[in-house]
């Protein structure tokens, strides 16, 4: 028991040096290990910001005359986590056609799409911060390490699953926001149906940021899954140990020069 508790100190006073030795090193950034990793990191930072920043609003058109011979604006705000069915519609002071506009909402939850999306990509963008600083600052415990190579490789490949994962859901929820508050909100909503009263379709905010969200979503997952490949080979897999350890007892020395 006790050396049990004598090799556990001894590794973390042996990691606690390396993590010491802190050495500033940019030259990971010139080789597509570390390049590429700055450009997940901010793929990431668009990825999350394009979907989670989103807010919006849907409009329709109603009169019903001889009461309100003109057209009245319904407004109804959206936004991010795209909870549509607690998205109610407000009307102009005033009472618009003896309706409580305020009592209907849009149809459909899309949080659990959007969120998962959304905050995955919050925590590729902190792993991102976390591998570069270990890729610029630890360069020879990185690569002197057996473990941490394989860690990364093995992250890379859950990551690239993940945001294949993600954007799909965020992508196929996407298409049914566009539909929930498109032009079938006319159908959806009980006051439209009633006699006297007509609804038209005005507008909605334009959800080209959101789309956005979605191709850079994609773009990271291809950008993770290239990666690998580079990731790959810094570990043993790739990379055997050296055989220097055999040659030296009694084996056939390794050639020197070329």
């Amino acid at each position: 028991m006790a050396s049990n508790i004598y090799l556990v100190r001894q590794r973390i006073s042996r990691l606690g040096q390396r993590m010491s030795n802190f050495q500033l090193n940019l030259n990971p950034l010139k080789e597509p290990l570390g390049f590429i990793k700055v450009l997940e990191w901010v793929a990431s930072i668009f990825a999350f910001a394009t979907c989670g920043g989103f807010k919006g609003k849907t409009e329709i058109l109603v009169n019903c005359p001889p009461k309100v011979p003109e057209n009245k604006t319904i407004t109804a705000t959206f936004g991010y986590p795209f909870r549509l069915n607690e998205a109610s519609f407000q009307a102009p002071p005033g009472n618009v056609c003896d309706v409580g506009w305020n009592k209907f909402v849009l149809v459909g939850d899309y949080a659990s799409s959007a969120q998962f999306y959304v905050t995955f990509a919050v925590f590729v963008f902190l792993y991102c911060i976390a591998a570069l600083l270990l890729y610029v600052g630890y360069t020879n415990l990185y690569r002197d390490s057996r473990k941490l190579p394989m860690i990364d490789f093995i992250v890379t490949l859950v990551v690239t699953f993940l945001w294949l994962v993600s954007t799909s859901a965020w992508a196929k929820a996407l298409t049914d926001i566009k539909i929930a508050t498109g032009h079938s909100i006319v159908k959806e909503l009980a006051p439209c149906h009633s006699e006297g009263l007509m609804c038209h379709f005005g507008s909605v905010t334009g959800m080209g940021s959101l789309n956005v969200s979605v191709i850079f979503g994609f773009l990271n997952m291809i950008l993770w899954g290239g990666n690998a490949w580079f990731v790959y080979k810094e570990t043993n897999l790739h990379s055997p140990s050296n055989t220097s350890a055999s040659h030296t007892q009694g084996g056939i020395p390794p050639p020197t020069g070329i």
